[in-house]
């Protein structure tokens, strides 16, 4: 109940601004309007589209265009972003996929190793095409979907790998990467492997000009695919928080302790990063084990009903009061620190340090 609440009034903040009144904040501008006339025009000259979708919503990060277009082999549903998703969930949605004849692949973008076995994928798919009498020197493959799935991401990683694997010289050429939805304006080319020459298309992220399930909406907002503003952190916080203590996700985190933490963290996707060639920093590392004990123990001695919608916003009120010396946030008398809270908040979810969450339930009849 308090969820559904919660969806209604970040869906009514969303529909808000996709009809013009903020406008200029991110939402539908001229630019995607411009892109998605660009890849309709080019679907039909592509040899494959890979539309990519964020493993931890797999229905809601559908690209709207590709509902035109029938399911085929050249058309392959990428499921991105799966070092952030439940692992079970992921596989499960992967069966979903192929048992409606469509093809689909798990992938993290950032992990090198499973970018090369999805290249190794993409050279099969490729193999299999001019066995059926493709002819053309080059196959032409083109990235599509919704903001911030990490389109520009996997491009560069395939291209870099690619190069790689290629042996070839010269400097690497990169998409923009960001960590704000919507930075991509234009339809780039990168190459991504030799004999055969195969080359992706990196697209910018288009929606619909107007999205009315709510929560569809919710999901977009709170996984980065709309940008902040236009909801709100702190709104978005709660709906956070109504997730997690409404799962058993937090059970796990009883027992930890100070050093215990350390290692927990060694196996949670926040290391990707480490790996990937940012510092590590143990201090972050303290403050997510603060974060899990915080969420634990509220939850745990909570004595009210998390049915009730009051209720779930009491055991909020008094998680986000507590998280304040967690993250380092100094009480204040402004708006300013219940912001911060928020926002460091959905930063900890984003990157995978309050653990694995795929927030779509498999359709019911399966």
């Amino acid at each position: 109940m308090a969820a559904a609440t919660l969806m209604r009034k970040i869906g009514s903040a969303i529909n808000e601004a996709a009809l013009g009144s903020r406008i200029s904040s991110g939402w539908y501008d001229p630019h995607m309007a411009a892109a998605s006339r660009a890849v309709v025009e080019r679907i039909p000259l592509v040899d494959f589209v890979l539309e990519v979708r964020d493993a931890r919503i797999p229905k809601t990060s559908e690209y709207e265009l590709m509902k035109n277009y029938p399911l085929s082999s050249k058309r392959i549903i990428i499921l991105n972003k799966t070092d952030l998703a439940d692992r079970s969930q992921t596989e499960a949605w992967t069966r979903f996929f192929e048992d409606h004849n469509c093809i689909s692949y798990g992938v993290n973008s950032h992990n090198k190793e499973n970018i090369r076995e999805f290249l190794t994928f993409l050279q099969a798919r490729v193999r299999e095409l001019k066995k059926s009498g493709h002819s053309s020197h080059a196959t032409t493959m083109m990235l599509v979907g919704i903001p911030n799935v990490g389109k520009s991401a996997l491009a560069n990683s395939l291209h870099q790998i690619g190069r790689i694997s290629a042996a070839e010289k010269g400097k690497l050429k990169n998409a923009i990467v960001s960590p704000q939805p919507g930075e991509t304006k234009n339809i780039s080319s990168l190459k991504i492997a030799s004999h055969p020459n195969i080359y992706v298309l990196d697209t910018p992220g288009i929606f619909p000009p107007k999205i009315l399930n709510i929560e569809v909406c919710s999901k977009l907002a709170l996984t980065g695919a709309i940008r902040d503003i236009l909801v709100g952190e702190q709104l978005l916080v709660q709906y956070l928080l109504t997730l997690i203590n409404s799962s058993d996700k937090y059970k796990k985190w009883g027992n930890l302790s100070a050093t215990d933490s350390l290692l927990e963290c060694s196996t949670c996707p926040s290391l990707e990063k480490q790996k990937r060639g940012y510092p590590s920093d143990h201090t972050q590392d303290i403050i997510v084990n603060d974060v899990r004990r915080i969420l634990f123990e509220t939850i745990s001695t909570f004595d009210g009903n998390l049915e009730d919608e009051k209720g779930m916003g009491n055991l909020i009120e008094t998680q986000l009061l507590a998280l304040h010396k967690a993250l380092h946030v100094p009480m204040g008398f402004d708006n300013d620190s219940p912001i911060k809270v928020a926002s460091k908040l959905l930063n900890l979810y984003r990157t995978g340090r309050l653990g694995r969450y795929t927030i779509d339930s498999l359709p019911n009849n399966t």
